[in-house]
């Protein structure tokens, strides 16, 4: 699919945040112009000083290929005014948390331009969260909407005496990536589309190379088309990972600066609170995931039982090859200081009332037993003292999907052919 238009058009980066900014740069050091945006309540902040430090990315930057992208860069623009920013931009990028989707898209989509591709990251259900409002608000432009699975590193924006920096330190960049466009039909524009955006350039530098683990099992690196937005949802490893974690670490974590006599500054879910047991727990949790997404027929990414025992879960293949993995006995300082530091954190109020409760309808809709997930909300909402499934606007009948038959949902989510209320 030809989508070589989209070369010498600009980047449109929506949100300010650490994933918002490390794109914009990175995109800015191959020499694309960027625009990025956030919301005026945010863009004083995140865009402190930004006209004149430009953006700064520097970190150990781990990739299996060895890929990396560091250097000083200035934005074109770096804005609170959406129309500014995405106006005769040929694709944008929204990275933002999924919270903020609904009232950024409603803003977004009287302005979209025929030809633009949206590419959400992770997913979190925007895809169908767009096209709704598409609907909802009558628009008829010729527009490529996707999304992908997660970000394409882990990053850190640093922070001086509690001033939040230009400078975006990347961890890691992985090499593999799974994505999916609302049609699937329009997944070849979708995919294209993607070699034009300069941050997913370890990614790119990696497509096509096949790993072979030490099991003899086939590892793909680069670009993998996932079978419907409902795959890049499952797909999405955050909720297995980051709520069995933080739940069930919580003592860890509540007790670090005090009983342990730690810095809580330096506390991470992964080099503190990972243990075995707690893996035990996330690995049922994905079966429940591996059962859903076959009885819906949809895709899902191939994680083993094993890859969940160690530090690094399985986040370690996408950047560091198939047989990466920090054994619980060692110290792993790089996961220092990321937290979460308590648990009114995105692992619990993003993950729990948007990735769990998705999973949790999809079983119910679907008669997939789902007790771990489930156990993970009561647990989680009995800790913060408010039901955080029944507080969720994230139901199937918010993202227009809860009245659909099976074939009806299959034609939506891969041919587009929506079927009304």
């Amino acid at each position: 699919m030809d989508m070589s238009y989209l070369k010498d058009m600009p980047i449109a980066i929506l949100g300010g945040g650490a994933v918002g900014k490390t794109m914009a740069a990175d995109c800015a050091l191959e020499g694309k112009e960027v625009r990025i945006w956030d919301q005026p309540a945010f863009a004083k902040r995140n865009f402190l000083n930004i006209e004149k430090t430009g953006i700064t990315l520097s970190g150990h930057q781990f990739s299996f290929f060895g890929y990396t992208r560091k250097g000083t860069v200035k934005i074109s623009m770096a804005t609170d005014d959406m129309a500014k920013a995405v106006k005769g931009a040929g694709i944008i990028i929204v990275a933002t948390v999924a919270l903020a989707h609904e009232n950024i898209f409603r803003e977004l989509i009287p302005l979209l331009e025929d030809g633009q591709v949206i590419h959400i990251l992770p997913d979190n259900c925007g895809t169908f969260i767009f096209r709704k409002l598409m609907r909802e608000l009558g628009c008829t432009k010729d527009v490529v909407v996707g999304a992908w699975y997660t970000a394409p590193y882990g990053i850190r924006v640093v922070r001086r005496g509690g001033v939040v920096t230009n400078e975006c330190k990347v961890e890691d960049r992985i090499t593999t990536i799974r994505g999916c466009a609302l049609p699937m039909k329009d997944n070849a524009k979708f995919m294209a589309s993607a070699y034009y955006i300069p941050a997913f350039g370890a990614i790119i530098d990696a497509e096509g190379e096949v790993t072979i683990s030490q099991k003899g099992e086939e590892f793909h690196h680069g670009f993998v088309e996932g079978n419907t937005v409902l795959d890049i949802n499952l797909s999405n490893v955050n909720p297995v990972i980051h709520v069995p974690g933080t739940v069930l670490a919580v003592s860890t974590m509540q007790n670090f600066d005090t009983v342990l006599g730690q810095e809580m500054k330096n506390y991470s879910l992964y080099g503190f609170g990972a243990c075995p047991a707690i893996a035990e727990v996330q690995a049922k949790f994905w079966e429940e995931e591996k059962a859903l997404a076959a009885k819906m027929e949809v895709g899902l990414c191939t994680v083993n039982y094993e890859d969940f025992f160690s530090r690094t879960t399985m986040y370690g293949k996408e950047y560091m090859g198939p047989d990466f993995a920090v054994p619980y006995e060692e110290k792993y300082e790089n996961f220092f200081g990321d937290g979460p530091f308590d648990l009114e954190n995105r692992y619990i109020t993003e993950d729990v009332p948007v990735g769990c409760y998705l999973m949790s309808q999809l079983g119910k809709k679907y008669d997939v037993a789902t007790p771990v997930i489930d156990s993970m909300i009561l647990l989680a909402s009995t800790m913060l003292k408010r039901d955080l499934a029944a507080g969720s606007k994230y139901t199937l009948d918010y993202l227009d999907i809860d009245h659909m038959t099976h074939e009806q949902l299959q034609q939506y989510m891969r041919e587009g052919v929506f079927t009304a209320k």
